[in-house]
């Protein structure tokens, strides 16, 4: 709930951004008192939320993308081990599905699925015995679920949070001492399984562009169709979609909401800053 209340009050500052509502104003939208407001973002976030809101600026990702003498691309995967020590390609092996699941909807496939807090929202969760195959954040159970089942229409469901669901959660977590490699059991086509993976192999904290990970695929002039595999994909925060921004240094839409993206970069920068210091 308290997160709910973080994300419209993200929404807010975006768009009256030029107007620099003031720590009372956006408290009052989200119906808290000004105290109550800043305590309970600290507690989500680490920091205040004026130190917050900075991450927020669009300016951020302009700085990232004009301070570096090298590409973003270049940035991004060539010192992604020393950044933080944090980097997904360490947990997350993924195992792409056969042609034969990819064209029968899954009809040999059980998907277990379960819902979960995380503290970007609550998500649904879904696995085949190989891996992990969906994560989204959600606004309605019943609503998401159907989504799920429409995505493997010939599959068999039960609901049930297995090994695969519990291990995945813990990367929500700010202590990874417990995780073990995250196995994903994707469906998708070579060029789509090409950028998500490529996608994993950016930085918490880290940004880069459609147009360098087009390159980083082989293919820089299809940044659209890269956008498209982007906004395909199936896995909500593993595959970290959210750090892919426009050139212009604008963050650009999101399957889960423009402002859980604004949330999502946000919170990383704000923890990146805290595990340097």
């Amino acid at each position: 709930m308290d997160y709910k209340r973080i994300e419209q009050a993200i929404g807010y500052i975006r768009a009256h951004f030029k107007e620099q509502p003031s720590l009372d104003e956006v408290a009052g939208q989200v119906h808290l008192s000004s105290f109550h407001f800043q305590r309970i973002f600290k507690e989500w976030a680490g920091i205040s939320p004026k130190k917050f809101l900075q991450f927020l600026n669009i300016s951020y990702a302009k700085k990232i993308l004009k301070n570096s003498d090298v590409s973003i691309a270049q940035a991004t995967y060539e010192t992604g081990l020393s950044s933080t020590g944090r980097l997904y390609d360490l947990f997350i092996n993924i195992e792409a599905m056969t042609p034969g699941d990819y064209k029968n909807g899954g009809e040999s496939l059980l998907i277990d699925y379960s819902f979960a807090g995380t503290p970007f929202g609550e998500v649904l969760i879904g696995s085949t015995t190989k891996g992990v195959c969906y994560i989204s954040f959600i606004q309605s159970q019943d609503v998401d679920l159907h989504g799920l089942k429409q995505e493997f229409p010939k599959a068999t469901f039960r609901e049930n949070q297995n090994e695969f669901h519990k291990n995945a959660l813990l990367i929500f977590s700010l202590n990874w001492n417990e995780l073990s490699e995250v196995k994903l059991h994707l469906k998708g086509t070579p060029f789509q399984l090409k950028v998500w993976e490529t996608l994993i192999k950016i930085p918490e904290g880290s940004l880069t562009t459609y147009g360098h990970i087009a390159s980083m695929v082989g293919k820089p002039k299809a940044s659209r169709v890269v956008g498209s595999a982007i906004g395909n994909n199936p896995i909500a925060f593993l595959i970290p979609c959210h750090r892919a921004i426009k050139s212009t240094g604008e963050f650009g839409e999101y399957k889960w909401g423009s402002d859980k993206k604004t949330a999502l970069i946000g919170w990383e920068a704000a923890q990146k800053i805290s595990w340097s210091k």
